[in-house]
Parts: structure tokens; C-alpha cells; sequence
């Protein structure tokens, strides 16, 4: 098994491909790549502002509500509430999507991946989990809320930390609070 500790105070926040807000990004593959080029990405997103989200061509997203009140998503001119924190929504990246806040500024986890190169699948976590250990996949542990130990790894993820994780046989994550773990397949899944 391999672990690798993303720590949250290590991120440095950069601007929404549109300029309409700020994103820290958690992991990508491969390393270094940019917003052209990932075949993954995983960010935590702080959205103050109503009004477009960025297109990305041959893009999937999951947004998952970590704070705040929430917002409607407008996909393609369909209407959807993301108002309940920790409910993954799943839509093409590449569709026109609109943003209104339900109230006020919200962070989210973005997870973004290229079709045809790579695959996510967004689960949210309580309590003591055996996390899978699927051939051929990374995992991806983020801690949403309270802090959280991954076992067999004897590391310890505070609130936005994360563990890129390969070979998770016997790993069992135990939170006091809310962790998201997104599996991520395809080539590009591994590190």
C-alpha cells in the first residue's frame, strides 16, 4: 500500500478557469497538469459570486456541498438544487451551467474527470469504513469535517487534509466526522 498525505495548509488558492472564483486544488494526474491537460482532478472550491461556472470539453464533474447554504445549478437549462451538504451531483462539464446561491458564499468538492481516460465515483463517509481495495484504482480520502485516521497507515488527516491512497488492502479509515472518498479508475487512475 502507498500513501501519500496531502495536507490542506499546502494549497494555494488559484482562480476559476473563468475568473469567477477560487479553487485549491486536492490531487490531479498526472502531476503538474493543468486544466487542459488532467486526466483527473480533485479541488475544493470557494464559490462567493452568482453566474457561470466554467466549461470544461470532455469533462465530467461531481460537486459535493461541504458549506454554506447551497446553490441551483442550472445544466443545460435544467434546474438543480445542490443544497444538502455531502450529496454528490453528478453533470457533463461541458454543459452550460449557471450558478445561484441559496444565500451566501459555499465551498464545494469538485471532482473533475476526462471521459475516455479516467472515472470517479464520489461516496461520503462516517464512523469507522474498510475502505475497498479495487484493482487498478486510486483512492482518495478528503476530510470534510472533524478529522480522521487511517489505520494500517497510522496517519493522521485533519479538516481539507486528504491521502492519496494505491493498494488499500486492510486500510480502514476511522472519522469523528465527514470524509469523501472518490475512487478514481481508468489509465490515468493510478499513480
Amino acid at each position: 500500500m502507498t500513501v501519500r498525505v496531502l495536507r490542506a495548509d499546502g494549497r494555494p488558492a488559484a482562480p476559476w478557469k473563468n475568473g469567477g472564483g477560487l479553487t485549491r486544488e486536492v490531487a490531479a494526474a498526472p502531476d503538474g497538469a493543468g486544466t487542459a491537460d488532467f486526466a483527473w482532478r480533485v479541488s475544493l472550491a470557494d464559490v462567493a459570486q452568482e453566474g457561470p461556472f466554467s466549461r470544461f470539453e470532455g469533462v465530467d464533474r461531481v460537486i459535493t456541498l461541504v458549506d454554506g447554504p447551497g446553490m441551483v445549478l442550472t445544466v443545460d437549462g435544467s434546474a438543480h438544487s445542490v443544497a444538502e451538504r455531502y450529496a454528490p451531483f453528478a453533470f457533463p462539464g461541458d454543459a452550460d451551467t449557471d450558478c445561484r446561491l441559496l444565500g451566501g458564499p459555499l465551498v464545494d468538492l469538485n471532482v473533475m474527470t476526462r471521459r475516455g481516460r479516467a472515472g470517479a465515483r464520489v461516496e461520503i463517509l462516517r464512523g469507522r469504513v474498510a475502505l475497498p481495495a479495487p484493482a487498478g484504482a486510486t483512492l482518495l480520502v478528503v476530510v470534510l469535517e472533524g478529522s480522521a485516521l487511517l489505520e494500517a497507515a497510522g496517519t493522521a488527516l485533519g479538516r481539507f487534509d486528504a491521502a492519496l491512497i494505491t493498494g488499500a488492502r486492510g486500510e480502514v479509515l476511522d472519522t469523528t466526522g465527514v470524509a469523501a472518498l472518490v475512487t478514481l479508475t481508468g489509465a490515468a487512475g493510478t499513480l
